[in-house]
């Protein structure tokens, strides 16, 4: 996106449809998308059902426009705008910057929603499960498999299965995010897993650094 898009306010059709995203995301997430009505969004964002026509065809759209909003989320993105050939070169620091991304997630209430919108629809849409293999998952699992690589290329970390260290670095993250949601929506206290998102990278780079590697090289 460059600095004119940016710089540039939106019409009032843009606003309105962008309410309607907003309304409609926090309805999906609550109700669920099957039980939420096209009358339900437009009465929410304060406007007629007819008028909601006018920007939206109708509601799988508006999923559809939510659904393509996760191939922007910040868990997809993790590698995105850094030096891909100094990136190994963090060691414990990157790993720490990617599970309190995943933390950080977990209380802003946009990525909460969709997190909540992609838990729920993932056994009904095939987009969506195409998103969260590819985008969420298999992207992030590669590309620090590849960086894992690099360090045992250079003795920061024990020789092992890139892969398998990336796939078992992830996966707890994943189950602490969504521990956090659950303890949320019952409205409970999140304290006991919010120290977890640390934990782990303490628990995990213990095990696979080779003992005499400095947690960073910087």
């Amino acid at each position: 996106m460059n600095d004119e898009s940016v710089n540039t306010p939106l019409s009032k059709g843009s606003k309105t449809k962008a309410k309607i995203l907003k309304h409609a995301l926090k309805l999906f997430s609550t109700k669920g998308y099957k039980a939420t009505t096209v009358r339900d969004i437009a009465g929410s964002v304060g406007i007629k059902q007819s008028a909601l026509y006018n920007h939206c065809k109708n509601k799988d759209e508006i999923l559809e426009t939510l659904i393509s909003d996760l191939t922007s989320s910040a868990i997809v993105t993790l590698f995105d705008n850094k030096d891909a050939q100094e990136l190994h070169r963090q060691g414990k620091s990157l790993l720490m910057s990617i599970a309190t991304t995943f933390k950080l997630l977990s209380f802003d209430r946009q990525n909460e929603a969709l997190f909540k919108l992609l838990m729920q629809e993932i056994f009904r849409n095939e987009r969506i499960r195409e998103i969260y293999n590819e985008h969420f998952y298999q992207e992030n699992v590669k590309k620090l498999s590849g960086l894992f690589f690099q360090m045992m290329q250079e003795e920061m970390i024990k020789s092992s299965d890139p892969l398998l260290l990336a796939n078992e670095f992830f996966s707890p993250l994943f189950f602490y995010q969504m521990q956090v949601s659950l303890l949320k929506l019952d409205k409970k206290s999140t304290s006991s897993v919010v120290t977890l998102f640390e934990k782990h990278v303490d628990y995990f780079w213990d095990n696979i650094r080779v003992d005499s590697s400095p947690d960073t090289l910087f």
